[in-house]
């Protein structure tokens, strides 16, 4: 049937003006990653998309759209929410679909294609036409199935979910040490040391300011020919700026490049261009695409102290920086980039504190990295019917019935 038959396409939300709700920004949807919740809460004032719980939320404008900014919303309360305007919403018929599996539909290239090619505007602001994928014929299998299918999915994403709040508590716990020690100077022992000034201010006596350049080995990327990107997994890898969030990229090529544009595991990534995202890769082995920066401790300081003591300046640039449709990073920003380095002894202190922080931040990342690889090679072939899952049981979760 066509797909405008087969969900509801920015349904009617009931919202009053004047009332708080859930609101969610472009910004806070992570690329492969389903499940979308927020804290934050704005007073509706009638503009904005709107959306109930379970309603799939999906990015119409470039590069939102190429990168994959799609997901499911989820609130505790069963609040309704609203957000940016460059959102489709879609949300599930009922006896005709599931919400699951229609955010599964909608993340395969059936819809995101015909969405991706007919995006016009002007350039960098390019948005999708509607009218691309209402049409779009698709096969449509019983209720029982579609919930089959979504459930060996949501096992996958479910597991990612756990990770990712676990992630979420490392990061909290290495920002609060470096806030305390860093931000505060409150660190073990600070009451009997002395404070001088130094061109970042009042600093620890003994610590010093160094230039990024002279901390960390600065690696820009390989101008590769993305006409001759493939999808074929047996050949190398490409990180393109998209795949710093979700530590997984789907660009492969056969072009030779030298290994000093290899990316590792516990890698820092930067973004020059957009929202700059900062990462630690961790998605095996990979090369940089242009217009990222990998960065690699040249001192013997924690990976995770440079990504901490990086997040002030890269986001004043993000603040700060504009062009004419997307902000770019320069190589002048980064070599204007000062930090502070603790002295000898304090750099043990801080290694010992972070760096377990950050090798189980990177385990649980890969734990990620390797399940969302495994569910985007299970998803095109369970939603197209290639795998049968009509003899499977599988129970299905309350939330999918």
């Amino acid at each position: 049937m066509p797909f405008r038959d087969f969900v509801e396409i920015n349904p009617k939300v009931e919202l009053k003006r004047g009332l708080e709700y859930p609101f969610i920004e472009m910004a806070i949807v992570t690329p492969g990653r389903r499940y979308i919740r927020t804290d934050e809460k704005r007073v509706y004032s009638g503009g904005g998309s709107k959306f109930s719980p379970r309603d799939i939320l999906f990015a119409r404008i470039t590069p939102c759209l190429e990168n994959g900014k799609i997901c499911q919303f989820i609130d505790e309360n069963n609040q309704n929410g609203f957000g940016s305007t460059e959102f489709f919403i879609f949300r599930a018929k009922p006896g005709i679909s599931d919400p699951a599996f229609v955010y599964y539909l909608v993340s395969t290239e059936t819809i995101r294609k015909p969405a991706e090619k007919s995006m016009s505007g002007a350039s960098g602001r390019q948005r999708a036409d509607l009218s691309s994928i209402q049409d779009i014929m698709i096969d449509v299998y019983p209720l029982p199935i579609q919930r089959k299918i979504a459930a060996i999915l949501s096992a996958y994403d479910d597991l990612i979910e756990n990770n990712t709040r676990r992630i979420k508590i490392l990061e909290e716990m290495a920002q609060a040490i470096y806030r305390e020690w860093f931000v505060h100077f409150r660190f073990p022992g600070h009451e009997s040391v002395r404070m001088v000034e130094s061109e970042l201010g009042l600093i620890p006596e003994g610590w010093e300011v160094k230039n990024l350049f002279e901390i960390a080995e600065v690696t820009y990327g390989f101008p590769f020919k993305s006409n001759l990107f493939t999808s074929n997994p047996t050949n190398k890898p490409v990180i393109r700026i998209r795949n710093i969030p979700n530590d997984y990229t789907d660009n492969f090529t056969n072009e030779t490049v030298s290994e000093k544009f290899q990316v590792k595991n516990g890698d820092l990534l930067i973004g020059m261009d957009g929202d700059f995202h900062m990462g630690k890769w961790a998605g095996g082995i990979a090369y940089l695409n242009q217009r990222i920066v990998r960065l690699r401790p040249k001192i013997e300081i924690s990976p995770y102290y440079l990504f901490l003591a990086l997040q002030k300046p890269i986001h004043f640039f993000g603040s700060t920086i504009t062009g004419t449709t997307v902000a770019h990073l320069s190589d002048k920003d980064l070599k204007s980039i000062n930090l502070m380095i603790p002295g000898k002894i304090f750099i043990k202190k801080i290694n010992e504190n972070l760096d377990f922080l950050f090798k189980f931040e990177i385990l649980l990342k890969i734990k990620n990295a390797n399940l969302r690889r495994t569910r985007d090679l299970l998803l095109p072939k369970l939603i197209s019917g290639e795998l049968d899952v009509s003899e499977l049981d599988i129970t299905i979760p309350e939330e999918n019935t």
